[in-house]
């Protein structure tokens, strides 16, 4: 999978090399996701419909890793081509509201995607980040709970549990950690311990299983955040001969899921719908070309995948792909 992704990464690295000449006739938007992830690459394909049904020409190049040393030069790179809109994944918050601000002041219109900078509030007229037009994601915070009610049930509302996370700073998956905590509190049975961060790092996150078993040989559950997390946590599971006596809930439905859950490596799995994302993503920016004034919010849908239901037609599409 990974050489599939790298060569998709390549290609559409070279279509976003050749220069865009947005005019008024012919929009331009430039998508930029955080990481090379079938996350993205099935956002793109929403994006992509949404292009064709408005017209619009659609740029789009993924960063290899998940930081501000891939993502920033790839912004810069896009604002010299001055698309007439930029739909974004901030890799953080805080840090990318600097370079993001650099596209608003050249005239770009900025969406962002799937994460957000400040508090995701915008055209406030308040702070330093209110600048996007609109911010179009699941509700994480929600998902958060959404996983921590699936986790409780499935360890029989007792027992002691942690999350896997990424990197703090990261809009979404510090939202999907908050909602889970938070839930958790109505489950006084359940201890969750200190949340691990691999920084994207499968490997670590497989690592971090192995180590909080040591610690706690009891440990009943896992919350993994986000596509990387997941396939760490699953692997880690697997390897200690814990299938099936540690639960694990999943955020992301990532290629392979399937087999995952029909295996009881992963006992649940929240899928987003990123296509749904991608393709509101389009037509915001076409709406905002056109003078159309446009939400500052939109939320979209979580489909839960089982061992159950994860055969079933309309279910198993929400399964991403690369």
């Amino acid at each position: 999978m990974a050489r599939s992704l790298a060569v998709i990464s390549a290609v559409m690295a070279c279509a976003f090399a050749q220069q865009a000449l947005a005019d008024a006739a012919h929009p331009v938007v430039a998508l930029l996701p955080g990481v090379t992830d079938p996350f993205y690459f099935t956002m793109h394909r929403g994006a992509e419909k949404a292009a064709k049904e408005e017209n619009v020409e659609l740029l789009f190049q993924v960063p290899k890793a998940w930081n501000t040393t891939e993502q920033v030069p790839i912004l810069k790179a896009i604002i010299a081509k001055h698309p007439d809109v930029l739909l974004v994944s901030p890799v953080d918050k805080q840090q990318l509201i600097g370079p993001l601000k650099e596209a608003y002041d050249a005239g770009i219109k900025v969406i962002t995607v799937d994460t957000y900078i400040g508090d995701g509030k915008y055209q406030t007229g308040k702070g330093d980040a209110d600048f996007p037009l609109s911010y179009i994601a699941s509700d994480n915070l929600e998902g958060g709970r959404v996983a921590a009610r699936a986790l409780a049930k499935a360890v029989g509302d007792k027992g002691t549990v942690y999350v896997e996370n990424t990197k703090p700073g990261i809009s979404s998956t510090d939202a999907r950690a908050d909602g889970f905590i938070d839930e958790m509190k109505k489950h006084p049975n359940v201890k969750v311990l200190e949340t691990q961060y691999n920084e994207d790092d499968a490997n670590k996150a497989a690592a971090h299983v192995a180590a909080v078993l040591a610690r706690n040989p009891d440990l009943a559950g896992i919350f993994a955040v986000n596509t990387f997390s997941g396939t760490g946590v699953a692997q880690g599971v697997k390897s200690a001969g814990k299938t099936g006596a540690v639960k694990v809930v999943v955020f992301d439905a990532v290629p392979g899921i399937d087999r995952d859950l029909k295996a009881g490596v992963v006992d649940i799995a929240i899928a987003q719908r990123p296509d749904d994302i991608g393709y509101y993503g389009v037509k915001f920016a076409a709406d905002a070309i056109r003078g159309k004034k446009i939400p500052t919010y939109k939320g979209t849908d979580f489909v839960i995948l089982d061992k159950n239901n994860v055969d079933q037609p309309d279910i198993h599409a929400h399964i991403y792909s690369n």
